[in-house]
């Protein structure tokens, strides 16, 4: 009778964990079509996710998501090749003007720098940091590391990651034309795991066991310390859309922003936004 019962009580949780979740995907009931997705590499996951999500409720949507980086993303929705642009920064007032978007921040995340894990060097300061990426400081015996060159990687123009991490920690500084570059999040994990000299950036959701990050000035690289003011190299994500959205773009959109949106965003290592009001 007990195992009765806890079988009861599971079957019930499990039916009303599916009515929460489908509560959301209703919304994309008798709609059909393909929805294009391109822009910034942090935002693959979410977008993937949800997508996934999406196309197995109702298998006559169909939903493509490329990366690109962040001027890719503004680029192919406002050309009208993408529905959503997705963006690691806001929008400059240009873009605004000349494509006619709208953006929606769904979405917290923190850059980190980051080095191969067997790297004893695990923090740094900001000046640090500059003299690095300026190719003032080459060797990192010179930060307290083993005695060999520092391979310093870094992102393209255009990528949102980039324009977070040149802001918020190199200012007005332009970065060494030795810097080696790598065109997405995914890449530059790569790069920094084969190589143990290396160091690079990435957005925090990014972190995991194939590569360390490094506290800047005493301030750990984590969701929840960004989160709670504790990291200051943060950013918002953005979904952007030429027009206000309509029909299956409209119904993504606010399924990013629903509970299940929330779910994957977390999963995915970002921290969840509300959606912005109307203005």
């Amino acid at each position: 009778m007990k195992k009765f019962r806890n079988s009861l009580c599971i079957m019930a949780a499990l039916a009303l964990a599916s009515a929460a979740w489908a509560g959301p995907l209703d919304a994309f009931k008798g709609l059909e079509g393909k929805l294009d997705i391109a822009g910034g590499t942090a935002h693959i996951p979410v977008m993937t996710q949800a997508a996934r999500d999406i196309m197995t409720f109702n298998p006559k949507i169909r939903i493509t998501v490329a990366g690109g980086g962040s001027g890719v993303g503004v680029k192919q929705v406002g050309e009208g090749l993408a529905q959503i642009g997705n963006t690691g920064r806001p929008l400059k007032a240009s873009e605004i003007e000349k494509f006619g978007l709208v953006s929606f921040p769904f979405a917290i995340d923190g850059v980190a720098l980051a080095v191969h894990p067997s790297n004893p060097v695990k923090a740094l300061t900001k000046e640090q940091v500059v003299a690095i990426y300026t190719g003032k400081v080459t060797d990192w015996k010179e930060l307290g590391g083993e005695p060999g060159a520092i391979d310093v990687y870094g992102r393209e123009d255009g990528s949102g990651t980039r324009e977070t991490f040149q802001g918020k920690l190199m200012g007005k500084v332009d970065q060494s034309p030795s810097v080696n570059t790598v065109n997405s999040n995914g890449a530059m994990k790569t790069a920094i795991a084969q190589d143990a000299r290396a160091i690079g950036y990435v957005g925090i959701g990014h972190l995991d066991a194939s590569i360390a990050g490094v506290a800047i000035d005493g301030h750990v690289p984590s969701q929840e310390n960004a989160a709670k003011g504790e990291y200051p190299v943060v950013r918002d994500l953005f979904m952007n859309t030429k027009g206000e959205p309509t029909g299956l773009t409209a119904a993504f959109v606010d399924y990013i922003y629903s509970e299940p949106g929330a779910k994957i965003i977390e999963k995915s290592g970002y921290i969840p936004l509300p959606k912005p009001a109307k203005k």
